[in-house]
């Protein structure tokens, strides 16, 4: 049976990493690396080979209730960035995000793991306006399916920890790329090197209980607030403002765009799908 991670010692035997050949997914693979002994890979869609035994690749839909018992088998931890990550019709969204978080956590149960890092996501406040400021405690007002969903998981989450003392670090991560790419994720942007730094963080600290922490560099113009989560020790090293004048220099958003109210950008104003 795997055991909860320990602070003092910085590597597992086995990590599993869902999502694997995602965006996140191909960069977390390399730098996930040096906390585990092995590294277990999987996602729905195709992934490079592996590079060595420090290295596993298990395909796995998530919707598949034994194939996720199967996957999760003699792993520590859990870092579940599965799942459909833009917003989606509700079928879509509803067998990666929803029986699948449902799927990792009844598996994460039989199995004896007691630690899962989350990735939730900031569409589980979208549609907050940017001139609010909120910490963990905020009211959640999902922007889409995809929200829901990830609000789903958080409940999911909460529920595994008071039943089965399930630990989960739920990331609210904002925007992950190797730059802003807008006005708006010059708010909300979290670089690869934070990420790491956070989802080690998520994997280590002992006594989290269920974490809801808020996934973003040391920008300037934050909206939110993770004092809540200060036991975790994340502290941020980049921030987006040295993409400031390249951000600034693309067209003024229209005061009525999405992108300049809410939180969740332009995620509040997709869908419905499947309308004549």
């Amino acid at each position: 049976m795997s055991t909860s991670p320990q602070a003092s010692n910085n590597k597992l035997h086995r990590i599993l990493l869902t999502g694997a050949a995602g965006g996140l997914g191909k960069v977390l693979r390399e730098r996930l690396r040096p906390f585990a002994e092995i590294l277990r890979l999987s996602d729905i869609a195709a992934i490079a080979p592996s590079e060595g035994p420090h290295e596993e690749v298990v395909p796995c839909d998530l919707s598949d209730k034994a194939a996720v018992h199967a996957l999760v088998e003699g792993c520590d931890a859990i870092v579940h960035l599965g799942g459909v990550s833009v917003e989606r019709p509700f079928e879509e969204i509803l067998e990666a995000n929803i029986k699948g978080v449902f799927n990792v956590y009844e598996a994460a149960r039989r199995h004896g793991v007691k630690r899962v890092v989350f990735a939730s996501s900031n569409h589980v406040i979208g549609f907050h306006k940017q001139s609010d400021r909120l910490d963990a405690s905020a009211q959640r007002r999902p922007d889409g399916y995809y929200g829901l969903s990830k609000s789903f998981g958080e409940d999911v989450a909460q529920f595994y920890f008071d039943r089965y003392g399930i630990e989960t670090v739920s990331i609210r991560i904002g925007s992950s790329f190797p730059e802003p790419l807008n006005r708006r994720m010059m708010s909300t942007w979290l670089s690869y090197r934070d990420l790491t730094s956070l989802i080690e963080k998520s994997i280590f600290t002992p006594d989290v209980k269920h974490t809801i922490v808020y996934g973003m560099s040391a920008n300037r113009d934050v909206w939110w607030d993770n004092s809540a989560a200060s036991h975790l020790g994340f502290v941020p090293q980049d921030t987006s403002e040295v993409f400031r004048d390249k951000v600034e220099a693309q067209p003024p958003v229209a005061p009525t765009d999405p992108n300049a109210i809410y939180q969740g950008g332009a995620f509040t104003a997709q869908g419905p799908f499947g309308d004549k």
